[in-house]
């Protein structure tokens, strides 16, 4: 197990780069959507489109912080 650490620590925070990345992207686009900046798109399409790209961030980083808790689960067992 102690060989996949590396690749958790890794993985997580480039999980979490994307969350990031989700979001901000989100952010932007429901924005312009919201204010008709995106011609052919409705004002409410910006609200289904921020609460998508909210729901995509708090699930990514919900699972980089999983990758981190089990990381640190695997170092408090090869402690012992």
């Amino acid at each position: 197990m102690r060989k996949y650490l590396g690749f958790l620590k890794v993985s997580s925070l480039a999980v979490k780069i994307a969350a990031w990345i989700f979001l901000f992207l989100g952010v932007l686009s429901g924005i312009a959507t919201i204010l008709n900046k995106v011609p052919g798109y409705p004002w409410w399409m910006g609200v289904i489109i921020l609460g998508v790209y909210a729901f995509l961030f708090f699930f990514f980083y919900l699972i980089a912080k999983i990758a981190d808790l089990l990381t640190k689960i695997i170092n408090e067992i090869k402690k012992e």
